[in-house]
C-alpha cells in the first residue's frame, strides 16, 4: 500500500471541500465509514484546515481581545484534537504491525509514523495557500514570483516527505525499524497537571 499517496489524496480532498464554502463553523461532513484509516486522515486534515484559517482570524489586528480570547480557547482545544487523533493513526499502524517480528537491534525512528504523516498533512495546507498567493491578480508581480519559488520548494518537500514515510513503514512492515509511541502527555490542557488550574481548585 502506497500509504503516502492515500494520505495525500484524502488531504487533498480535505481541503478542498473546506474551501468550496470556507467557513472555521461550518459542520464536517466525513464522507469515509468511521473507524477505517480513510476516517482519521479526513478528520485529521479538516481539524488542520479550519485551525489553519482561526490561526489567520485571530492575528487581525482589529479583534476585539475578548474574541481573541476565544478564538486563542479554541485553538488550544483544536490542538488537543489534532493530538488525540495522530495518536489515533498511530494505534492504527501499532494494531497493523503488532505480529511483525523485527530483527535484533532493530532501531527506532526520530519520530512516530503518525506524527510524519501530520507533517505532510500540513505540508498539503502550505501547498494550497501557497498555490493562492501564486494566482493573486491583487498582488504585485514580484510578488507572485517570489511565491512561485516557494511553491517549487514545498512541492519538492511533499516528494521527499512522501517517499520518507512510505520507507518508514516500509522498514517497520519488515522488521527493519522498531515501531515506538510516545503519548504527547499535553500538561497545560489538564487540570491536574497545570498549576495555574489545579490552583484553583484547591482555593
Amino acid at each position: 500500500m502506497n500509504t503516502s499517496a492515500l494520505c495525500l489524496q484524502i488531504f487533498e480532498r480535505s481541503v478542498r471541500e473546506y474551501h468550496a464554502h470556507n467557513n472555521v463553523d461550518a459542520p464536517v461532513i466525513v464522507p469515509f465509514s468511521a473507524q477505517t484509516l480513510e476516517e482519521l486522515l479526513y478528520r485529521k486534515s479538516y481539524i488542520d484546515t479550519v485551525q489553519w484559517h482561526l490561526e489567520d482570524i485571530v492575528r487581525d489586528p482589529a479583534i476585539h481581545p475578548e474574541a481573541g480570547l476565544l478564538l486563542k480557547r479554541r485553538i488550544d482545544r483544536s490542538n488537543q484534537d489534532r493530538t488525540d487523533l495522530v495518536e489515533q493513526i498511530d494505534d492504527y499502524f501499532l494494531a497493523l504491525y503488532s505480529n511483525v517480528t523485527c530483527e535484533p537491534g532493530a532501531p527506532i525512528n526520530t519520530e512516530s509514523p503518525a506524527w510524519a504523516i501530520d507533517r505532510l498533512s500540513i505540508l498539503v495546507l502550505k501547498i494550497w495557500h501557497m498555490q493562492e498567493e501564486v494566482e493573486r491578480s491583487d498582488a504585485s508581480q514580484e510578488h507572485r514570483d517570489r511565491c512561485s519559488i516557494k511553491l517549487a520548494v514545498l512541492m519538492e518537500q511533499r516528494t521527499d516527505l512522501s517517499g520518507s514515510i512510505n520507507e518508514l513503514l516500509h522498514d517497520i512492515a519488515n522488521g527493519k525499524k522498531r515501531m515506538k509511541v510516545y503519548r504527547q502527555m499535553k500538561m497545560y490542557n489538564d487540570p491536574s497537571l497545570n498549576p495555574i488550574l489545579y490552583k484553583q481548585g484547591n482555593q
